[in-house]
């Protein structure tokens, strides 16, 4: 088991080496062409070089060589770092079409899950235990992995968002990692959250550098690995749901996604602009000020998160569906839905309307 100190150090070097490492990953970008051009979809007005997560993964891989952390499953998370480290890299240089990038999510993830970490069982209220055998764990792990790979890379929209939601994100399964003694998670993070936070430096607006699919996607990975090592082995009222929890902001925002395009008879993989950060900066919230208030939303998920972790089933429950129409309200207001889809606003103005008295004649 590594001591305090040896967290501390290794945050501190990938922390110094994501700094150091991102500005030469600039120039290669620009060199090799790996940029982005500005477009009809894109705020930014400037062409800006991508592949700012190999400097993510360049911190990664120091802090990684200093803590050493073990597992049984480590070749398989490594090996399947890498293929996902390369898709990115292929996709910021010559933008590959989606089902080649699905197609390498897809591979890296049963990479994974054929090492035998596996989604098996978690735990829901009044039912207890559930175990999942080998025909059904293995598609959900597989599923697991991908969902909250592209979840991610869906959110990297404005300077510094991908990289400070995921930041937060794993800060809180950090704090659920360390009350429940998963060194290794918590040696996992604490690499993370360092490297992460050396890049946001750089990336945090005005950016000078995207992370492009190489960091967004590299990210989602690590952040499915860390919460099937951590949040799904942790015997809880509602295991299932707390990655859930931790992940909202993201995972919301793609569900919410998928159910747009399917009302506007749209192709899933559609893109457009009504994700949460293209919304509120179409409210009127400046670029800064967007990514700030999808920082909060994100802590006071996480934060509920690590609540809910050690909360009594009742308090559980209340979290949840205060949570779940929280969620649904902010949607409906910024128009994640659509501008006219508001079905709880809706409800709560026919439900707290004053009928007018009828006059006598």
């Amino acid at each position: 088991m590594h001591s305090y100190i040896d967290y501390i150090i290794a945050f501190i070097l990938a922390f110094a080496v994501a700094v150091l490492v991102t500005p030469l990953v600039k120039r290669l970008a620009i060199k090799i062409g790996a940029t982005d051009q500005p477009n009809a979809r894109k705020i930014h007005k400037d062409i800006m070089p991508r592949l700012g997560g190999l400097a993510i993964f360049c911190g990664v891989v120091a802090g990684f060589l200093y803590l050493q952390p073990q597992s049984i499953y480590m070749k398989e998370i490594i090996l399947g770092a890498l293929i996902i480290l390369v898709v990115g890299i292929l996709d910021d240089k010559f933008t590959l079409q989606a089902k080649y990038k699905f197609a390498g999510q897809l591979i890296a993830a049963i990479v994974v899950a054929s090492s035998g970490l596996l989604i098996e069982k978690f735990t829901i209220p009044f039912f207890g235990m559930v175990e999942l055998n080998e025909y059904i764990s293995f598609p959900v792990t597989v599923l697991w992995i991908v969902a909250v790979t592209n979840a991610i890379n869906l959110i990297d929209g404005l300077d510094g968002l991908a990289a400070g939601v995921s930041t937060i994100a794993m800060t809180s399964i950090l704090i659920m990692a360390f009350t429940d003694y998963q060194f290794l998670v918590v040696a996992l993070c604490f690499i993370l959250i360092g490297s992460t936070l050396g890049f946001l430096i750089h990336n945090f607006y005005p950016a000078k550098i995207f992370m492009g699919d190489t960091g967004a996607l590299f990210l989602g990975y690590c952040i499915s690995i860390i919460s099937m090592l951590g949040l799904f082995k942790n015997i809880t009222l509602f295991s299932f749901i707390i990655p859930i929890i931790v992940l909202a902001v993201p995972i919301f925002d793609t569900i919410f996604a998928i159910i747009r395009r399917v009302l506007n008879k749209k192709s899933i993989s559609a893109p457009d602009k009504l994700h949460l950060h293209y919304c509120l900066v179409n409210l009127g919230f400046s670029h800064r000020s967007a990514v700030l208030v999808i920082y909060f939303f994100s802590a006071c998920f996480g934060f509920s998160a690590i609540i809910f972790s050690n909360a009594t089933l009742w308090i559980s429950l209340l979290i949840m569906v205060i949570l779940l129409i929280a969620i649904q309200f902010i949607a409906e207001i910024v128009g994640l839905i659509g501008k006219n889809r508001k079905p709880l606003i809706n409800f709560f103005k026919r439900l707290t309307a004053v009928k007018k008295p009828q006059k006598n004649n």
